[in-house]
């Protein structure tokens, strides 16, 4: 079978190609440069927001720091590294949360190589804690430290167990939580600055101190007595303040009412010796008058006192045998014995 043309080649019509259109090379040339030259010029620019700072390097060397707006920087040879300096972030330790939220959900996985210490006493207490804090130099922590946050996180659990080792495991649970969450933060701000990381610790928090989880009900039971013992002690020093206070005012009361009774019996006597000696006195000038108004005034004084009296003349001869004295009044008897 022959590969060749048909018989019928000859009146085909020939199809032609409409001619390319010849571009000058130099045009090319020309619109690549251009292109070239326009996606520089808008990869010179770049914005940085409210929030951030970024950080320019020359070569791979550091150059300058930018605060937010719109800056330049030349292509190919400047780049730009940009980080949020005013977002806190947050470092959590003994526990991790999955889901925040109202109804938060923390992970079920084991944190005890971070959170139990062995504190001064030589007890172990479970401490979990939350740092918080922002980027303050973001140069320092681009290229100062290779890991800033797993640095951040070393110093951190170094910090709180020297805390935590010089105070007891009462203080660490009870009372001394927040001297401690803030020579915690001094001492780790301290570290920061030291090893050049760029951080600015803005808090430290103690968010949950116990016992470690098998010895937890011997603590509890010894915190309750410790309760126990606090609370009789507190309502000792009650009723001692308020028995104390109470005696202290009965016997000034006393002692008070005894001065008041010795200072009136001082007075009493002491006009009563006046009286003595004015009448003395009055006495020695006329002493048969003054005798006389004396016992005037001593019968006007004791008669009113008696309720039954008996009259008897002193001319009387004899009484009778026997004066009915309780029967009221009494007159004297006439003599001879009747009535």
């Amino acid at each position: 079978m022959s590969d060749g043309p048909g018989p019928g080649w000859q009146n085909a019509r020939e199809i032609r190609l409409p001619p390319m259109p010849q571009i000058p090379v130099k045009t090319i040339i020309t619109v690549v440069i251009a292109l070239i030259i326009l996606a520089l010029a808008f990869s010179s620019y770049y914005q940085v927001d409210a929030r951030e700072n970024g950080v320019v390097l020359r070569f791979g060397k550091y150059s300058r720091t930018t605060d937010p707006g719109l800056h330049f920087r030349i292509p190919l040879i400047e780049t730009v590294y940009i980080e949020s300096v005013r977002e806190q972030k947050k470092e959590e330790f003994g526990y991790r949360t999955e889901v925040p939220g109202r109804r938060t959900r923390y992970s079920q996985e084991d944190f005890n190589n971070e959170s139990l210490m062995l504190t001064g006493d030589l007890n172990v207490a479970d401490v979990e804690w939350i740092v918080q804090y922002r980027i303050q130099n973001a140069r320092e922590y681009l290229f100062k430290v290779r890991e800033p946050i797993a640095t951040l996180r070393d110093l951190s659990e170094a910090v709180m167990r020297e805390i935590v080792g010089d105070h007891s495991v009462d203080e660490v649970i009870t009372i001394g939580r927040e001297r401690i969450a803030e020579d915690a933060k001094v001492r780790l701000q301290e570290l920061c600055n030291e090893y050049e990381i760029g951080l600015k610790i803005e808090q430290l928090v103690l968010q949950d101190v116990n016992p470690p989880e098998p010895v937890k009900a011997s603590f509890n039971e010894v915190n309750q007595a410790e309760q126990q013992k606090d609370q009789l002690k507190n309502q000792a020093w009650s009723d001692y303040n308020q028995a104390v206070p109470r005696a202290r005012g009965q016997a000034e009361q006393k002692i008070r009412t005894a001065e008041g009774y010795a200072t009136e019996r001082i007075n009493n006597a002491i006009g009563e010796t006046s009286r003595f000696l004015a009448l003395y006195e009055e006495y020695k000038k006329s002493p048969r008058v003054t005798r006389q108004r004396m016992y005037l005034e001593t019968i006007a004084d004791v008669l009113p006192r008696i309720q039954n009296k008996v009259i008897v003349d002193e001319n009387m001869a004899n009484v009778l045998p026997l004066l009915n004295l309780g029967s009221g009044s009494t007159t004297a008897l006439p003599k001879g014995g009747q009535k």
